[in-house]
């Protein structure tokens, strides 16, 4: 181990506990299986890619693996074992740091070095001692910190000192140098048993083939990894993505990658003022996006050049997608309704080559910018764009924007429609996309966005909108239409329009915190004819109770029909 043996820098820190490390010699003693293990074979390509670790032999608390050279040298990896492996080297080899009682671990004296002994006068065959009980363990094994004492119960070999004994004959005069030095008391039995448990330990470390393993020889790190979460499933879940953060982390030199992904995901899921749900898969999928190399999520685009051009332009990726979301925000924009994450990567990439664009100015560039790219996000979750395979779609719609990029700085709402269009698939919102958004409902994500292409002026500038019923569900209540002598039929009609598209419209949280300390009539009657045009609501009163729910939803639904329709038509730049 460490010279080609070594870890990858998927591999967890060590977390076996001193009791681990006993049982696992013990199994060893008896001969029991340790389970197998599984190596990968790397090349010299793959050398140059990865970083690789040494296995620790001394553990101490928060030691973490040094990092290892691979010039000169055959590489195999270890993917699973690496508990077993040092657990076998801090046997041999090292020490196991153990934390005094009652001592804090911060503190420089709580922690003491200790060397893994065996008591050759312990009887595997017989009753377990008192430490040994709880483990299981029937040969006589403990760390301790200094050499102990022998006397005629108990006589101490520290297990390290077999490998000095590699031929039958150095293992001969081993057993006659130790039986020499026994105490007096020590019966022939027992004599006969150190000869017996030496014999053993000696075949463990020299002669028995204890090890069983699997040696990968694949070049594709994906495999691997796929592999590797596999392999691991029954400890510590670890997802693909965490791995891919361990080998990134490992190839950042300026800090932690982890940390600072991290902290940055909470900054804009918990920072903004608005409810996102991004993730760290998002994020880094997102450097590959706007740093314009390949967009597949896979291990191999994370290469060594990747990775430095990535650092170098964290603080640039940061702030585009930082912008994007709170453009996102005050479009009323969340996670709540934002149904495809990666339907924001063209935007992202759009703000990354427009430092300093808001898409939340006053200038009419960026007014009409903001709305080409509103209604372009709008579309596409809409429509369920990004659905399926997304890698490709994402592909495209970044190839069309470095294109239109060359000869324009507007967002290409049009040319965008027209490219993701792959293999008839609807980019935009036609005949049968507008009937089927009149079937949704109050509280499904896609309502609040359907509701939100209706309004141009509205003030996107942070304001908080909510979708508000325009006739209340409370006047559409069961009791109340059974009050008012409705016949059944016309009773279960309300009741089912209630809640749909052509019922609700957007409202400020002033606007409809005003609407619901007045009565419904003297709300409704108030209206300007600009609000109601605003709104499509038609100026037609006899329809403005709950009675007439249903035709007033009718008459509704025919101006946001006309209204989306209206957007089908291609937006002049």
């Amino acid at each position: 181990m460490n010279t080609r043996y070594f870890l990858p820098a998927i591999q967890r820190p060590y977390v076996w506990s001193s009791d681990q490390v006993v049982t696992l010699i013990d199994s060893l003693m008896k001969g029991y299986p340790i389970s197998s293990f599984m190596f990968w074979a790397v090349d010299d390509d793959l050398k140059r890619e990865l970083k690789i670790y040494n296995f620790i032999e001394n553990w101490k608390p928060e030691k973490q693996n040094p990092a290892a050279s691979s010039d000169g040298r055959d590489v195999t990896l270890v993917l699973d074992g690496q508990q077993r492996i040092t657990s076998l080297l801090i046997a041999l080899r090292g020490t196991f740091s153990e934390k005094a009682k009652y001592k804090r671990r911060s503190s420089a004296d709580a922690w003491t070095e200790k060397t893994l002994y065996l008591d050759l006068l312990q009887d595997p065959s017989g009753d377990y001692d008192e430490e040994g009980m709880d483990l299981g363990v029937s040969y006589g094994l403990r760390f301790h910190a200094v050499a102990p004492r022998n006397d005629y119960r108990r006589h101490w070999f520290r297990l390290g000192d077999m490998l000095n004994y590699p031929s039958e004959e150095q293992l001969e005069n081993l057993i006659e140098e130790t039986v020499a030095k026994l105490h007096h008391g020590v019966t022939a039995y027992e004599r006969e048993l150190i000869s017996t448990t030496l014999g053993r330990l000696h075949r463990v470390i020299w002669t028995d083939e204890v090890i069983n393993y699997y040696t990968e020889t694949s070049h594709s790190v994906d495999r691997v990894l796929d592999i590797f979460v596999r392999a691991n499933d029954g400890g510590t879940k670890l997802s693909k993505s965490d791995l891919m953060m361990s080998m990134i982390t490992s190839k950042w030199q300026d800090g932690s990658a982890r940390d600072m992904v991290f902290e940055f995901v909470d900054h804009i899921n918990n920072g903004l003022g608005a409810e996102n749900k991004i993730t760290k898969d998002f994020v880094l999928k997102a450097c590959l996006v706007l740093c314009d190399f390949d967009v597949k999520y896979n291990a191999s685009n994370f290469n060594t050049q990747s990775i430095t051009e990535i650092e170098q332009k964290w603080p640039t990726i940061k702030d585009a997608i930082e912008r994007t979301f709170r453009f996102l925000k005050g479009l009323g924009i969340s996670s709540q309704n934002l149904t495809s994450l990666n339907a924001v990567l063209p935007i992202a990439w759009y703000l990354f080559q427009t430092p300093g664009m808001t898409l939340r100015g006053s200038s009419e560039f960026e007014r009409q910018n903001a709305r080409a790219v509103q209604r372009w996000l709008i579309n596409s979750l809409l429509m369920g764009v990004f659905a399926g395979a997304s890698d490709r779609t994402i592909a495209v719609a970044r190839t069309t924007l470095k294109e239109v990029s060359q000869v324009s700085r507007n967002f290409p709402e049009e040319q965008l429609y027209h490219s993701l269009a792959i293999g008839g698939r609807m980019t935009r919102l036609d005949e049968r996309g507008v009937e089927d958004l009149l079937d949704l409902k109050y509280g499904k994500a896609k309502t609040f966005l359907a509701l939100s292409l209706l309004y141009d002026d509205l003030d996107w500038g942070g304001t908080n909108y909510h979708v508000d019923h325009i006739i209340p569900r409370a006047r559409a209540a069961r009791r109340v239409l059974m009050g008012m002598n409705l016949p059944e039929n016309r009773v279960q009609e309300i009741t089912t329009s209630v809640d749909l598209l052509g019922n609700l419209q957007l409202l400020s949280a002033q606007e409809n915190i005003e609407k619901g300390d007045l009565p419904f009539e003297s709300w409704i009657t108030s209206r300007s004819d600009v609000y109601r045009d605003r709104h499509l609501i038609e100026h037609s009163p006899d329809l403005w109770t709950a009675a007439m729910l249903p035709d007033f939803v009718r008459g509704r639904e025919r101006l946001i029909r006309q209204r989306l329709l209206a957007l089908t038509e291609p937006q002049l730049a």
